[in-house]
């Protein structure tokens, strides 16, 4: 039944994503397999999710489930509220909120280049800790390549498009865990 579900699931995604399916070069590409091992871990541990809430795997879960939809909310807030996004910004592939023409340096993207990212990587984890399996970790670990591989793309992206500006910013902040990576 599972597969079915992930099955089903995934044609939202690959509607959502089809613009940068056709090109490796494009973060979205490498996004979408990230998405993709999201998905599959919720679908398989789903079950699990209120399973012996003390137990230090939860614990953890939560903790990362919760750090996750913190980044994620003030990821879209400073994207909204100062990122400038300009449908004159040239690129199909992006989303609209992802066209922003003004780089972010405050609030959360002081400490962190990736906080959307930031939330999928512990999203991922935090997912997996639900009942963690070596087959869950392998499918968390793939995800994880996924989306640092879709991170490193976008500021490839991001150093065409801001410059130096850019290159000075990776200089002063993380990926995505303040003042560690």
């Amino acid at each position: 039944m599972e597969p079915l579900i992930f099955a089903i699931l995934s044609i939202p995604l690959i509607i959502v994503s089809r613009r940068s399916l056709s090109d490796f070069k494009s973060h979205g590409f490498y996004r979408f397999f990230g998405w993709e091992g999201v998905l599959w871990l919720i679908i398989i541990n789903y079950r699990y999710w209120f399973d012996n809430p003390l137990g230090i795997s939860q614990i953890f879960s939560w903790i990362f489930l919760f750090y996750a939809l913190v980044l994620v909310i003030f990821g879209f807030i400073y994207m909204k509220k100062l990122g400038e996004s300009k449908a004159d910004r040239q690129d199909e592939k992006l989303y609209p909120f992802e066209k922003t023409t003004e780089l972010i340096q405050t609030g959360v993207f002081k400490y962190i280049r990736h906080p959307l990212y930031g939330s999928l990587l512990f999203l991922t984890w935090g997912v997996c800790l639900k009942n963690p399996e070596p087959s869950l970790d392998i499918i968390a670990f793939f995800a994880t390549i996924f989306f640092y591989l879709t991170a490193k793309i976008e500021e490839d992206e991001d150093i065409k498009y801001f410059g130096d500006k850019y290159k000075e910013y990776i200089t002063k902040s993380k990926m995505f865990i303040p003042y560690i990576f």
